[in-house]
């Protein structure tokens, strides 16, 4: 039998409409249903996307049709695809609406770059992901006020964010914990 710790939460997943980073998708949908969460997909089209990897998922909500009053929680996925959701109104409108709500907000891998161009991670602590080579991800947070930090993850209020693919089981304990607690 399942944990049912989430019973009752619903949980919006937020994807690129191509190359989302499967395991940061796949290993916490699967924690959060697990636990009871009912979860949603959203990307900027519905239907069939296709990860890096080839994981292959369906879009149930196209984001500008993201309302957070219906949600309890949104995730942004991270993989290459992710910039798509940069400067894109709508992700920012969404993450507002959630911030705004009070309501808990995931980021995992290159996606806390999402969250640092509509400010809410101003004067906050997060984390994103970096190479040896490539440090966009921390010069955009820092940039935007936020205080970088190299741990695998960053719980800073309602905001929870991962450096990548290797925290998936932990970020998504992380935002369940919050979840439940709330």
């Amino acid at each position: 039998m399942t944990n049912q710790k989430l019973q009752g939460k619903k949980i919006l997943m937020v994807i690129a409409r191509k190359d989302f980073r499967d395991e940061e998708y796949f290993i916490p949908k699967k924690i959060f249903e697990d636990n009871g969460a009912e979860t949603k997909t959203a990307s900027s089209k519905t239907g069939a996307i296709l990860g890096f990897l080839g994981g292959e998922t369906e879009a149930d909500i196209n984001i500008k049709d993201i309302k957070a009053e219906n949600f309890d929680a949104v995730v942004f996925v991270g993989g290459n695809g992710a910039q798509e959701y940069f400067d894109d109104e709508e992700a920012h409108r969404v993450i507002k609406e959630f911030h705004d709500a009070g309501k808990t907000i995931g980021a995992i891998c290159i996606a806390p770059v999402i969250l640092a161009k509509t400010s809410v991670l101003k004067n906050k602590k997060a984390t994103v992901w970096q190479s040896p080579t490539d440090k966009t991800g921390p010069k955009i947070l820092e940039q935007a006020g936020c205080s970088v930090s190299t741990s695998n993850i960053e719980k800073s209020d309602n905001i929870i964010t991962a450096n990548g693919r290797e925290a998936s089981e932990e970020f998504a304990k992380t935002i369940m914990e919050e979840l439940a607690r709330r």
